[in-house]
């Protein structure tokens, strides 16, 4: 009956060695832990071998058959999950994407390896960004070989360690949803629980060698609507979408092209514009029931987790550069805006005057600059407390000496509240600096 859900495959009665390439990524890492629960002896490719069960693999040096002899023996099946989604100076799509990958598939044929799973990309047949010739040059390259093969060509993939997820959920969490103008490209994501269990079923020798599979999930959404889906399944209320025009998104990409290793860039770009969706017929006759949508794609259970490391991931910046903003623009109004005078005035009224009252100016101006030069390059719980110290003894010092600021219309000191809590949330953040 169509959609019935299938037996998984039998558990190897003799463990099968499955080498798994890439599996310290975000995908690699998926595949192990699926293949490990199976009953499979998985051997974890990873550029530093930390573990027993890691072989040193380098793809971006790795590129002739002979950097593999010996590796492979007694290997029967192969998975390659290397990928990147954009080049670094050392990390190259020919390399990593097309010549180590070829020269491990020939390899395998060399040591007999029973099977081979690659993992590509939706569009990789099609596409015509460096990403996705790479991509196809390596399944051609293996389509050429005698060995039992499968293609995989994921959509956007779904998970809590995605660096793609993690990135949409970030979007979706802010007060308006960015949502660039694409036309009508929409996308299909799919979650890598799925992902890692098509890697499974096609490892099945019962499954007929030769197919490409496109592994896509079972929603077909706009951007906007995806952000929708993620904001919604982490409990935050319906926002306002903020349509971006695609010349600014092309801007930024050029942009972001010039910096290694950011994810916008031209040919990234272009692949968001022809969006990313396929038919998920052979997936689901592949895993035995249709993949899931993206409405499961965030368990209730995770969503609390999910939406405080997505809130964390821009309020502690925008605070912290606000802050360094705050003291930064109070160092250059005092020496640069301010009259000298009008300076020269208000310390006198706290007992200030002469010489004194301008070292004492410019001091605090040099003070306010560290402050803000240390949020910028030296944040540390060590700094916030320090700044805290510092705001609540300026305030100390107007209320006694200028009680007339305290019943001031603008509220110079008042302000002062809103920049304790801003820094008593700073001390509260998980500190990824020294402290």
């Amino acid at each position: 009956m169509h959609g019935a859900q299938h037996p998984p495959p039998s558990r190897p009665v003799t463990p099968l060695k499955v080498l798994v390439c890439g599996a310290s990524g975000f995908l690699g890492r998926a595949i192990s832990t699926r293949l490990s629960r199976a009953g499979y002896q998985v051997i974890r490719g990873v550029r530093q071998a930390r573990r027993p069960d890691d072989m040193a693999i380098d793809f971006r040096i790795d590129t002739t058959v002979a950097h593999w002899r010996g590796r492979l023996d007694g290997i029967q099946v192969v998975v390659n999950a290397v990928g990147i989604i954009a080049e670094t100076r050392d990390s190259r799509f020919d390399a990593l994407h097309h010549h180590a990958p070829a020269a491990l598939f020939a390899a395998c044929v060399e040591a007999g390896v029973a099977r081979v799973v690659q993992i590509s990309a939706l569009g990789a047949d099609t596409g015509t960004t460096a990403y996705f010739r790479s991509k196809h040059a390596a399944d051609q390259a293996l389509m050429r070989l005698p060995v039992a093969w499968q293609i995989l060509r994921p959509s956007l993939v779904h998970g809590v360690d995605g660096a793609s997820s993690t990135l949409l959920r970030q979007l979706a969490s802010l007060p308006l949803l960015p949502v660039p103008t694409l036309g009508d490209a929409h996308f299909q994501p799919v979650q890598v629980e799925d992902v890692a269990e098509a890697v499974l079923r096609a490892m099945d020798p019962g499954q007929p060698a030769g197919q490409q599979i496109e592994v896509v999930g079972a929603t077909r959404v706009s951007f906007g609507r995806m952000l929708e889906h993620y904001r919604h399944g982490m409990g935050l209320a319906p926002t306002r979408q903020l349509p971006v025009p695609a010349p600014v998104m092309a801007l930024a990409a050029r942009l972001g092209g010039c910096i290694d290793g950011v994810p916008l860039n031209p040919d990234t770009w272009r692949m968001l514009q022809a969006g990313s969706t396929g038919d998920p017929a052979a997936l689901t006759r592949l895993l035995g029931r249709p993949p899931r949508g993206i409405a499961c794609f965030i368990p209730p259970a995770q969503a609390e987790t999910l939406r405080g490391r997505a809130l964390a991931a821009w309020r502690t910046p925008l605070l912290r550069y606000t802050l360094a903003f705050v003291w930064l623009a109070t160092a250059w109004v005092s020496i640069a805006v301010h009259p000298r005078d009008a300076s020269l005035a208000l310390l006198a009224g706290v007992g200030l005057n002469g010489s004194l009252a301008a070292l004492a100016l410019y001091a605090a101006a040099a003070l306010d600059l560290v402050m803000g030069l240390a949020c910028l390059f030296r944040p540390s719980r060590r700094l916030w407390c320090l700044q805290a110290a510092l705001v609540l003894g300026y305030t100390a010092i107007i209320a006694v000496a200028l009680p007339a600021f305290l019943s001031h219309p603008f509220g110079p000191v008042l302000k002062n509240l809103p920049i304790l809590a801003i820094l008593l949330i700073l001390m509260s953040e998980p500190q990824p600096w020294t402290t």
